[in-house]
């Protein structure tokens, strides 16, 4: 498996996203989707990967810097032929990693609740996040999940 930048306008990549907004819109009232969209994505403050093997896109993500000191993870979608291969795990250690090195203090996301959105729930949880309130520009909602994971001791 590969992990590279700047495969954003693949048709492929730009078909996964669509696949994923609307997974989002099947298990989220409209108010509360907070995944973001192509042009979203192409934002400075954003780095997106896409994970491959050969030519198969196997999924993706993205991390969007909030400050200087705080990374907040965005579409991470993993191809549903690939589910259960370890891609979410591999690019999530990635997402990590890349955290510390620009060295942020937290790394924040936001993901649904209820059971289409257990098995993400499970993989940060495995991976040190813990549940917390709202961050950012976010808000309390019922049918969001806030979860953060300390990278460093704030200096």
């Amino acid at each position: 498996m590969i992990i590279s930048t700047g495969e954003l306008l693949a048709p492929d990549v730009q078909a996964l996203l669509t696949q994923h907004l609307a997974g989002m819109a099947e298990h989220s009232p409209p108010d509360s989707i907070h995944a973001l969209d192509i042009d979203e994505l192409l934002s400075d403050e954003i780095t997106f990967w896409a994970v491959r093997e050969g030519q198969a896109l196997l999924g993706c993500g993205a991390l969007k810097e909030l400050n200087a000191k705080h990374g907040e993870i965005k579409s991470m979608r993993t191809a549903e032929p690939h589910l259960g291969k370890g891609v979410a795990t591999m690019l999530l250690h990635h997402i990590i990693a890349v955290a510390r090195e620009r060295q942020y203090v937290w790394l924040s996301l936001e993901t649904g609740s209820g059971p289409a959105f257990e098995p993400a729930h499970a993989l940060y949880l495995k991976n040190g996040f813990e549940f917390c309130g709202p961050f950012a520009e976010y808000r309390p909602d019922p049918f969001s999940r806030f979860m953060c994971l300390a990278i460093r001791q704030a200096r």
